[in-house]
């Protein structure tokens, strides 16, 4: 499967093919989970309405810390098969993931006012999640830096594998340190400590969420091997 992606014409007849789909299915799934968690969903009674912003704020941190792993594993497949979309793949995907970092404080901040009292606190979670989006950063600066792509491929994804340890300390803070971030509700081994009413439509947002991710990656991975066929040609040209 591996090999089989290694020639950027398959991926595009692939992409073709996939594209009008995920934008139907995202389209989709975003309206059917809003329409759950606006509606269907009752308020918390603790945080009344403010719990609807879960259904935003859940999925961008998962996708947020998932597409961080995507793009380290991409950056270790190019480093070590030197496979041409490999690089292409991480580069594409860390706007997004920063996207969603940011979309996570945003929210987090506004969860926080009225449940915390206060915008923001220095606590690991939060701090460890400001680390991510500096990573995200760091990536899409190191990627961009260099006249020849490849060096600029393999510096990002050195520091992609290096972040890469970020991830569990986001994940398990709220277990290791004190925190005022609320332990996870939803990786119990026991059962999720969230009533269904509410599950079900954070679960409909999530997979939103990463339908929307994989049909920008695609459409980001299919934009730049558009674009380094026109500087191919644009070349030849000038020879």
């Amino acid at each position: 499967m591996i090999n089989y992606f290694s020639n950027p014409n398959r991926f595009l007849k692939l992409t073709e093919k996939l594209l009008p789909w995920l934008v139907g299915l995202t389209i989709l799934f975003f309206l059917v989970g809003v329409y759950f968690g606006l509606l269907y969903s009752p308020a918390d009674y603790q945080q009344g309405e403010t719990v609807r912003i879960m259904y935003v704020h859940v999925p961008a941190a998962w996708l947020a810390l998932s597409c961080y792993a995507f793009m380290a594993a991409m950056g270790a497949l190019s480093l070590t098969y030197k496979h041409p979309l490999a690089g292409i793949a991480a580069r594409s995907a860390a706007p997004i993931g920063a996207g969603f970092t940011v979309i996570v404080i945003i929210t987090g901040s506004l969860w926080g006012k009225p449940i915390w009292g206060t915008w923001w606190v220095w606590d690991a979670r939060l701090s460890s999640v400001l680390v991510l989006f500096f990573l995200y950063l760091g990536h899409i600066a190191l990627s961009h830096a260099f006249e020849n792509p490849l060096r600029g491929i393999r510096a990002s994804a050195i520091l992609a594998l290096v972040g890469l340890v970020n991830i569990p300390i986001i994940k398990f803070s709220v277990d290791w340190w004190n925190t005022l971030h609320q332990p996870a509700s939803l990786t119990r081994f026991d059962a999720p400590a969230i009533d269904p009413s509410m599950l079900i439509p954070l679960i409909i947002m999530a997979l939103a969420f990463f339908l929307y991710f994989l049909t920008i990656l695609l459409v980001r991975i299919k934009s730049e091997l558009t674009s380094q066929k026109i500087r191919a040609i644009n070349i030849k040209m000038i020879k």
